[in-house]
């Protein structure tokens, strides 16, 4: 689930000095072909509304 594209973009996005990217070739390169994302849960709109 949490191998995905944006989450791998996130991570590389965020470096601000040195990026090390620990894992095999073939687990990187599923996470750049795996463009599904899945719809996240986080209950934020439930916690916003009972604000």
């Amino acid at each position: 689930m949490l191998l995905t594209r944006n989450l791998l973009y996130t991570g590389i996005t965020r470096a601000k000095e040195l990026l090390i990217i620990i894992g095999d070739n073939k687990t990187v390169g599923f996470m750049i072909q795996n463009v599904d994302s899945k719809k996240r849960n986080t209950g934020l709109k439930y916690k916003l509304e009972k604000i």
